[in-house]
């Protein structure tokens, strides 16, 4: 069906049961064809959609193919990832970036461990009371580790709504997607159709790539190279090496005013990243 005679159809009918059942066939052919294959949508377990869904947090899902595999190899469960030493957890997160994950991943293991009996709970409210977790992470959570319909928005599903349920407007919001995504929530297998949603998307990214630009939630993503996210990272990256260096030997090799780098090492040492020993600084054990 041509996009226009979609578009048509739903101007007629609104979200009617033809329309619906049309859309979910549009996606799930494209997804029988296309569908991507990734390791963490084969090898399913509470603990295996927990990892992997705090990896895809503002990372793309091709580089957390790799990363996902050595990281379960070496932390196949709650268990091991909460009696890990954290400077082990951050050399096997080191390449994603966004290195508080790590920590909050490690965290989250031991409050499992500690006060669940190791079992993931499949509540959203109880997962969003979770550090580094909000409510589309816990959401996607429940439905991909439960197989549990839930309900979030991220930017490939809601470039696919864009995309076919509001053709002429701009400045879109999710409190108005929301209503439709829920309607047409294929509830039989809501992991399935999140997979196919996202994939769909992702295509759109290639073929209409001002799709998201018309989102009242569109932000231009902020340069990397220079940053104080990338300066962070070459800190630990540093201190993972076994080095003990002082904030004046930081500052120098990476060429980093002595205020800038003082305020990164106090938002570090807040964090639980590092810890002073005497003058110098490692990785908090």
């Amino acid at each position: 069906m041509l996009i226009t005679d979609f578009h048509l159809l739903y101007k007629q009918q609104g979200l009617s049961e033809e329309v619906i059942k049309t859309f979910q066939l549009i996606i799930y052919s494209y997804f029988k064809k296309y569908g991507r294959k990734f390791p963490f949508r084969t090898q399913i377990s509470p603990y295996n959609v927990l990892v992997s869904e705090l990896m895809l947090q503002q990372t793309q899902a091709s580089r957390v193919s790799e990363k996902f595999l050595e990281f379960i190899q070496y932390f196949p469960d709650f268990e091991s990832l909460s009696k890990a030493p954290l400077d082990e957890v951050l050399k096997i997160w080191q390449g994603l970036g966004y290195n508080r994950r790590a920590i909050a991943l490690k965290d989250i293991a031991m409050k499992i461990v500690e006060e669940f009996d190791g079992q993931l709970p499949n509540s959203v409210e109880i997962l969003k009371t979770f550090p580094q977790i909000g409510h589309n992470t816990a959401s996607s959570i429940v439905a991909f580790a439960f197989n549990t319909p839930s309900f979030f928005i991220e930017t490939n599903i809601r470039r696919v709504y864009i995309y076919y349920f509001f053709p002429k407007k701009n400045l879109i919001s999710d409190k108005e997607i929301m209503p439709v995504l829920e309607e047409s929530m294929d509830n039989e297998n809501p992991r399935k159709w999140y997979y196919a949603l996202m994939d769909y998307g992702v295509m759109l990214k290639k073929t209409h790539p001002g799709l998201n630009k018309r989102s009242a939630h569109y932000r231009k993503q902020s340069n990397f190279k220079g940053s104080t996210r990338e300066i962070r990272g070459n800190i630990l990256k540093l201190l993972l090496s076994g080095k003990k260096l002082t904030e004046h030997e930081l500052s120098s090799i990476l060429n980093c005013s002595p205020k800038l780098m003082s305020n990164i090492i106090n938002s570090l040492l807040m964090e639980g990243f590092i810890e002073r020993e005497g003058h110098h600084l490692r990785l908090k054990k």
